[in-house]
Order: structure tokens, then C-alpha cells, then sequence
């Protein structure tokens, strides 16, 4: 299998994917517009190794050897030579499509281009190219080197042997995949956490239960790991707002319109861990 994997976009997301391509053998470069930026992604990439290191999870060779396999660069011509493309840039769609109009004059005919959207519908960013049969949907999950899913969007013209290129991309480098057959926005996982975290934020806003209770009913009750608003709290407010918000545009489904106070929160910046004041304290 090709082993050549080009990251456009260092954040959390894109770094992570980098990580753990590189740690399962793959030559990756690492794309960002700015040498801050990537700079860093390397050195997150470089603590979370030690981490593993550390844990004894991770031998210092082999993290050693993985990092050796990351180059960086703030030039899209070096995805030129990928097998694999995997966009991870902010949730935007007229940026994906700008990125993947780019790609498609750049990279091989037979190189796969797949965006990271959670919730953007891949047919979408597919049109701005001339090859929307290679551009699929690779969804990884937050953080990459933890979370072991993968969901895998068909596009409505992804070609079956696309399709499979990815899946055993994302399986190389430890996933489990789901495949999600029609391109609905926000696929299957965004559209269940969106609609838990609506439905929580609104019980919250009509002080139903406090933020602690509704999280414990969802931890005992059903077993989550984590409840929707500390959930909500974790990846965003502003994200997952963004999310929900294209969900209800594609959809016109009630159910994932977002409630008032997520949008008063976002306006106020209480946006979760990131600004230390979401649902909860941080």
C-alpha cells in the first residue's frame, strides 16, 4: 500500500492525524499557512509522544523514528507526490472548497483527497475538484491518538475503490472505521451529539435539571463516558454551534436548531475548556 500521506492543517485535528500516521509507518508532511502554526503542531506532536514514551506505551526509538517521518511546510505543492490527502482546516466550507481546487491541480490522478469534516457534506467540497470520485470523507476523532473511530463518508459520486484506499488508511493506523452510504450533513456521529447536546442545552436554559445532573443521567443512565454539555464544553460551544447550525440548514430539522443560549454563550466567548467558562467552570 502507498505509504505517502499529506495533512493540510496543523491544528489539534491535523496534528493528530500526523501523529499517529507516522507512528504506524507512513512518510507524512504537515501543512499549515504559517511557520507558527506549524511549529506548533510539531511540538504538540513531540509532547504527546513523550507521553507515550513515558507510560511505556511507546519505545523512545520508535517515537524517535515516527517524528523523523513528519516534515513540515507552509507550500500546498508539497501534498504534490501524496497517495493520500487529508484536509483538517476550520469548519468553513468556501475554505474547503478552496483547498480542494488547489489540491486537485496539484496532486496525481490516483491520489485520494479526504476532508475531516464533521459535518460539511463531502459532495459539497467534492465539486470544486474534477475528480469528485477520489475525495471522501475521513472523520477522525478528538484526540486523534486516543479515539479509535474513523467515519468514512461516501460522497454522492466516491467511487467504491476510494472508499476502500481510505478504510485501509484509517485501519493502518489503528481505527475502526463506519461508513456512512449516504451523505447526509453531520453523517451519523455529528447528528447524534448534536441532537443529545440541543435537547441538554435546552433542558438546562428551562432550568429542567442543572448542567452536573443532566451529564449524570446520561453517564449512569446510558453509559456515556462523558455527558453531552461537558461534552459540549470539551469540543466547543462555538463548534459544535457551527455544526448544528449546518445540520438545521441542510435539513430543516427542528430537532437540530440550536437553542438560544448556546448562541448567547458563544456571543459572551463562554465557549467551554478552551475560554475556562462553558456549561461549567474550568
Amino acid at each position: 500500500m502507498a505509504k505517502k500521506l499529506a495533512v493540510i492543517g496543523a491544528g489539534l485535528m491535523g496534528s493528530g492525524i500526523a501523529q499517529v500516521s507516522a507512528q504506524a509507518g507512513w512518510d507524512v508532511v504537515l501543512r499549515d499557512v504559517t511557520d507558527e502554526a506549524l511549529a506548533r503542531g510539531k511540538g504538540g506532536i513531540e509532547a504527546s509522544y513523550e507521553k507515550f514514551v513515558a507510560k511505556g506505551k511507546l519505545a523512545a526509538s520508535d517515537a524517535e523514528q515516527a517524528l523523523a517521518r513528519i516534515t513540515t511546510s507552509t507550500d500546498l505543492e508539497a501534498a504534490a507526490d501524496a497517495d493520500i490527502v487529508v484536509e483538517a482546516v476550520f469548519e468553513r466550507i468556501e475554505i474547503k472548497r478552496e483547498i480542494f481546487q488547489a489540491l486537485d491541480k496539484l496532486v496525481k490522478d490516483e491520489a485520494v483527497l479526504a476532508s475531516n469534516t464533521s459535518a460539511i457534506p463531502i459532495t459539497k467540497i467534492a465539486a470544486a475538484t474534477t475528480r469528485p470520485e477520489r475525495v471522501v470523507g475521513a472523520h477522525f476523532f478528538s484526540p486523534v491518538p486516543m479515539m479509535q473511530l474513523c467515519e468514512l463518508v461516501r460522497g454522492y459520486k466516491t467511487s467504491d475503490e476510494t472508499l476502500a484506499t481510505v478504510r485501509q488508511f484509517a485501519e493502518s493506523v489503528g481505527k475502526t472505521c463506519v461508513v456512512v452510504n449516504r451523505d447526509v450533513a453531520g453523517f451519523v456521529t455529528t447528528r447524534l451529539i448534536s441532537a443529545l447536546v440541543v435537547e441538554a442545552a435546552k433542558l438546562y436554559e428551562s432550568g429542567v435539571a442543572s448542567a452536573e445532573d443532566i451529564d449524570t443521567a446520561c453517564k449512569l443512565g446510558f453509559g456515556h463516558a462523558m455527558g453531552p454539555l461537558a461534552t459540549a464544553d470539551l469540543t466547543g460551544i462555538d463548534i459544535l454551534l457551527h455544526a448544528t447550525d449546518n445540520i438545521y440548514t441542510e435539513s430543516q430539522d427542528e430537532k437540530f436548531a440550536p437553542p438560544e443560549i448556546m448562541r448567547r454563550m458563544v456571543d459572551a466567548g463562554d465557549i467551554g475548556r478552551k475560554s475556562g467558562q462553558g456549561f461549567y467552570e474550568h
